[in-house]
């Protein structure tokens, strides 16, 4: 698999690779210096409750899927931060491990990214990843996302399972993905009745992903301060909906 494919050239793909990092920063920005009194999020003064200036349009990349190897550090460190909210952390990252057993061509690894696309990582993945199935292997799938399905990819991923029997699908989180919603709640039980494993990841999970996942220059990752707190609370969570 090619280190990083797209609709796009290469010179566009990179330049997209630098506005996404560049939002992704300014998130991280909003996270660190919250606005002060008589502030918007954009430092702007307002007025009698108002903005005082129209917004800029958001300027949106070309619609695509972006796949590879490993991904970027910063993305890692901004989009698998598990916590309780989510500004700025409006894709999913997908990385996956796929075994598919005794004389099979080998371990499939890489990550999958959805930049503004109305079909989400987790459909991608059987599109591009895994298009066909054979009754004759077992496959054995792990995921590490950035965020849980969505109410509709849960739906479709139960119906994936209980077609596919020999497949065995197991999904570790950073973050729940508006885990009050009846509808998504609906999802995951759905999908766990269908056999799929469902967990929150761990420090460990986080540190494995880096490794495996990440072009981290032999850098160590250290968990930031509140990881094993978020996790505790985010698993709390999820074996509430699930019991």
């Amino acid at each position: 698999m090619a280190d990083r494919k797209s609709s796009s050239s290469g010179a566009v793909s990179s330049r997209l690779t630098v506005k996404r990092k560049d939002r992704a920063e300014n998130e991280v920005k909003k996270e660190e210096n919250p606005p002060k009194e008589g502030e918007n999020a954009e430092n702007t003064p307002v007025e009698n409750g108002e903005n005082t200036e129209k917004p800029e349009p958001m300027e949106l990349p070309p619609f695509e899927i972006i796949s590879g190897d490993r991904m970027d550090p910063f993305f890692f460190k901004f989009q698998f931060k598990n916590v309780e909210y989510s500004s700025g952390r409006n894709k999913t990252f997908l990385c996956y491990l796929v075994d598919q057993g005794p004389g099979a061509s080998g371990l499939l690894r890489g990550f999958i990214e959805d930049e503004h696309v109305s079909g989400h990582a987790e459909e991608a993945f059987f599109q591009q990843v895994l298009p066909n199935y054979d009754p004759a292997l077992k496959y054995t799938v792990t995921w590490y996302m950035s965020s849980s399905p969505c109410s509709a990819c849960a739906m479709k991923l139960a119906e994936i399972l209980k077609a596919r029997k020999s497949l065995h699908l197991s999904i570790y989180s950073a973050r729940l993905f508006e885990w009050e919603e009846p509808e998504i709640q609906a999802g995951l039980k759905a999908l766990a009745a269908a056999g799929c494993k469902l967990r929150m990841m761990k420090p460990l999970d986080f540190t494995y992903t880096w490794d495996t996942f990440v072009e981290n220059d032999e850098q160590t990752f250290m968990p930031w301060e509140d990881c094993q707190e978020n996790y505790e609370y985010y698993q709390d969570k999820l074996a509430d909906i699930l019991q």
